[in-house]
């Protein structure tokens, strides 16, 4: 374990102002309360956070960040509280010491709508401070490293979590470094067979080869002496898992793999960046598409840098990475770099970014929506790359690599994108799903009255594009919703003698936690609460408690035991409709609805007839009905019918169509509903639909039982 004088010498390295005094009394304080505590590995508890304030002098942090580390299991594991930790230090470092304690009592690995609420939560400790993040990202980073001490499954899971949330996590804010080394001990872990492989497959390469990174770092440098450039040249070869990766996203052999070393030339100012890729271009062949410049173009996280492959020796592919000093500190420390020190003050790095504006530009409309869309977008914003694309005017666009004209839309203001009806890319009018590139223009067409469609969903691929698509859709059935939660609300307060006034709405409302009584016909509308439910909540002593579920062999009063029994497919009557039953020889007792057509020609044979009734309690949605509908013949109409039917529960079992004219088209479409109530939902949805002309039940007198 690392002892307190010498901590102190790392962060006096960088910080020789710092307050050694405040680290000696953290460090006493954190190994006082931890006395007695032992790790898995049979080591004392208190080498883990001194290890992990070890990492965090690597990024040259400020002494609040490396006092947090020292103490950041204290409020969580010892008697040690928040009141102490500020008495004896300072509110600042015990706000941060709590926010590391919240952070690692979140399961993010969880079932996925507790992931969503604390991936919410992680996104809030953020945006508080990020060196809570910071502290986080080490201390997971320590734990990787001594992973081997813990029981497998845990380890599986640790591995598991850390693939997926903190290495793109901290890939995202810019420390690179750390996501590879994360994503590489999670490799490790997780399919130790395919990293095995890789290491043996690239030992061999190098016993072919040679020493390739000392020869094509000699060339570089013989290219720049030439050119009369000054800077230092490092080269390296790439993690097992950035390999393995590659190999899966190209599906390529490892012996076709071409660029498995990356090479890193920095200097003292960007007109060097530039010369320094003139000579690498004018001596080796670059490769096309793969050029990238983010000195022009930074990363919202602040990475700057000009990106190149070329065929290097041996027609070997080679990238090559070039930046400045400056660029290559932020580079390391990502985000971290706003908190750096460099000879006792705060380091004011031109290219670090602020944290408030990269935190802000992450979590933008991420508030908003339902768990699954948070967390959708959360994953879309933490693993996407860049694209960089220009407004007709110049205006330079960032979006993630796949982003579509409707992302760009929508980029640039919600309204654009709420009202786009097509798009030229580089003066060629393109369909809206097209995959933008780098550099290319982009121009947007709007119409006055456009409304995003469902599809658009499918199309974009930022989370703030997703987010006001789902919103405009939501404000657009928003109406239809209301509309048909009335019908349903005055449907259900008649079956049992009550009026659906706006003041018992309102206190139901107020009851089942809805903000007012439009909010609850919406979510009476789009089935997120039943009218049932708002019944019950209001006159509990009308409900008996839950209904019992029906035996759907025996679903009706009135049959002998061991007789046969079957709805009547002319009528087809649903539990709830007053039925009679007409005995058939061989074929037990068909059920009727009262008013069939059928039963006039049976009125004179009474002795066949049977008086039923349908049992009372839950039925099945197995209850097939008919229904008779004319819609439009317009693009989505159709599909819309559909997802109307599956939003009341209920389910298509067949479709076909009678007529076809150019304005409407006719068809049956058998449903399978579960009484007359869940009926009288379908065909109010359908009916509230203004491309719906028409609709009714179906009765087919032909088919007799």
């Amino acid at each position: 374990m690392i002892d307190v004088e010498d901590l102190i010498a790392l962060v006096r390295n960088y910080n020789p102002r710092s307050n050694a005094d405040l680290i000696r009394r953290a460090y006493a304080y954190g190994w006082r309360m931890h006395e007695g505590q032992i790790r898995k590995s049979g080591e004392p508890y208190f080498t883990h956070p001194v290890a992990v304030a070890a990492i965090l002098t690597e990024m040259q942090l400020d002494d609040a960040t490396i006092v947090t580390a020292l103490l950041h299991d204290t409020i969580e594991d010892t008697r040690s509280t928040w009141d102490e930790i500020a008495g004896e230090f300072s509110p600042e470092v015990a706000e941060l010491v709590d926010g590391v304690t919240k952070l690692t009592n979140l399961e993010l690995s969880s079932t996925h709508s507790k992931q969503a609420e604390n991936f919410r939560k992680l996104f809030m400790a953020m945006s508080k401070d990020l060196r809570v993040i910071l502290v986080k990202l080490a201390d997971r980073l320590h734990n990787m490293r001594t992973i081997k001490s813990m029981k497998p499954e845990k380890q599986v899971q640790k591995s598991r979590e850390t693939m997926e949330i903190f290495a793109p996590l901290a890939g995202r804010m810019g420390m690179q470094w750390m996501r590879e080394e994360l994503e590489d001990l999670a490799f490790r872990v997780l399919n130790p067979d395919a990293r095995n492989s890789i290491i043996r497959r690239f030992l061999m390469l190098q016993r072919e080869t040679g020493d390739v990174i000392h020869k094509i770092s000699g060339d570089i440098r013989a290219e720049l002496d030439r050119e009369g450039i000054e800077a230092s040249v490092y080269g390296r070869a790439k993690k097992p898992y950035s390999i393995w990766r590659k190999m899966q996203e190209k599906d390529l052999a490892f012996s076709r793999l071409s660029d498995i070393y990356g090479f890193r030339v920095i200097c003292g100012s960007v007109p060097d960046c530039y010369r320094i890729l003139g000579a690498i271009h004018q001596r080796w062949r670059a490769v096309p598409t793969r050029f990238k410049d983010y000195i022009s173009q930074p990363k919202s996280n602040g990475y700057r840098s000009i990106h190149t492959t070329v065929s290097g020796r041996d027609g070997k592919q080679v990238e090559v990475q070039i930046r400045t000093r400056e660029m290559h500190e932020v580079a390391e420390s990502g985000v971290a770099a706003h908190w750096s020190y460099r000879e006792g003050v705060r380091g004011h790095n031109p290219f670090a970014v602020d944290p408030a504006k990269w935190i802000s530009s992450l979590t933008e409309r991420l508030d908003e929506g339902d768990h699954d869309e948070f967390l959708e977008n959360v994953k879309l914003e933490m693993y996407s790359d860049q694209v960089f694309c220009f407004t007709p005017k110049g205006d330079v666009v960032q979006l993630p690599r796949g982003a579509t004209p409707l992302d760009f839309a929508y980029a640039i203001h919600t309204r654009i994108g709420n009202s786009t009806v097509s798009a030229k890319v580089d003066g060629i009018r393109v369909p809206l799903w097209t995959r933008l590139k780098n550099g290319q223009s982009v121009e947007i067409i709007t119409a006055e009255g456009q409304r995003p469609q469902s599809s658009w969903i499918d199309i974009v691929t930022t989370g703030r594009a997703k987010a006001a698509i789902r919103r405009s859709l939501r404000e657009e059935d928003r109406g239809r919703f209301v509309k048909l939660g009335q019908e349903l609300a005055r449907a259900a307060f008649d079956h049992v003698g009550k009026r659906a006034s706006d003041k018992a709405l309102r206190t139901a409302a107020k009851m089942l936690g809805c903000p007012d009584e439009t909010d609850l016909l919406a979510r009476i509308g789009s089935a997120e609460i039943t009218a049932r439910r708002v019944v019950e909540v209001l006159y509990p002593e009308l409900s008996m408690g839950r209904p019992e579920v029906v035996d759907e062999r025996r679903p009706v009063i009135g049959i002998d035991e061991g007789q046969l029994f079957r709805r009547a497919p002319c009528c087809q009557p649903l539990p709830g409709e007053r039925i009679v039953g007409i005995t058939y020889r061989g074929k037990g007792v068909v059920a009727h609805a009262i008013d069939c057509p059928a039963l006039a020609a049976l009125a004179d044979q009474t002795d066949r007839w049977v008086d039923l009734k349908w049992k009372a309690g839950l039925h099945a949605a197995v209850n097939t009905v008919s229904l008779d509908l004319t819609i439009s013949n317009d693009a989505g109409v159709l599909g819309r019918v559909c997802t109307l039917i599956g939003e009341q529960r209920a389910n298509i079992s067949d479709l076909r169509f009678t007529d076809r004219k150019p304005d409407f088209f006719r068809l049956v479409v058998d449903v399978e509903l579960r009484d007359v109530e869940h009926l009288h939902m379908v065909m109010t949805a359908l009916e509230a639909d203004t491309d719906v002309a028409q609709i009714s039940r179906h009765r087919d007198p032909s088919r007799q039982p």
